[in-house]
């Protein structure tokens, strides 16, 4: 499932959607903030460019609003039916949530975004090995 070659160890791992060696963030740590969003220009080892157009990654808004409520929903299901909280808790549980996975969550919809444009090349795999 998690194999270098599909989509979903892209978006996964941030790492370039074309060949998947190397990170497209310049920083891993999600939660250095001042970092979070800052990417490599291109990839090192294919060249590919990360952003295709100016004001590319304002679509993984869009992206990052889904994400979002899927993470509102896991902690909504966790809080209320797994541990048993009242209606009340389960409210910040998905405040605390949101507010504590927003890095991972905005990092997530900007890999996603990429990767519906960009897919695995192969035959980039041997090149500069």
């Amino acid at each position: 499932m998690l194999k270098k070659g599909s989509k979903i160890y892209s978006i996964l791992t941030g790492t370039c959607p074309k060949c998947q060696n190397e990170s497209m963030y310049q920083v891993k740590n999600p939660y250095k903030l001042s970092t979070t969003l800052k990417m490599n220009e291109t990839c090192s080892h294919c060249g590919t460019r990360y952003k295709i157009e100016p004001s590319f990654f304002y679509g993984a808004m869009y992206v990052s609003y889904g994400v979002g409520i899927a993470f509102a929903v896991a902690a909504f299901i966790i809080s209320r039916y797994f541990i048993g909280t009242e209606l009340l808790t389960s409210f910040f549980a998905i405040m605390g949530t949101l507010i504590g996975f927003m890095p991972i969550i905005m990092r997530l919809s900007r890999n996603i975004w990429i990767n519906f444009f960009m897919s695995y090349d192969k035959s980039l795999d041997k090149k500069n090995t």
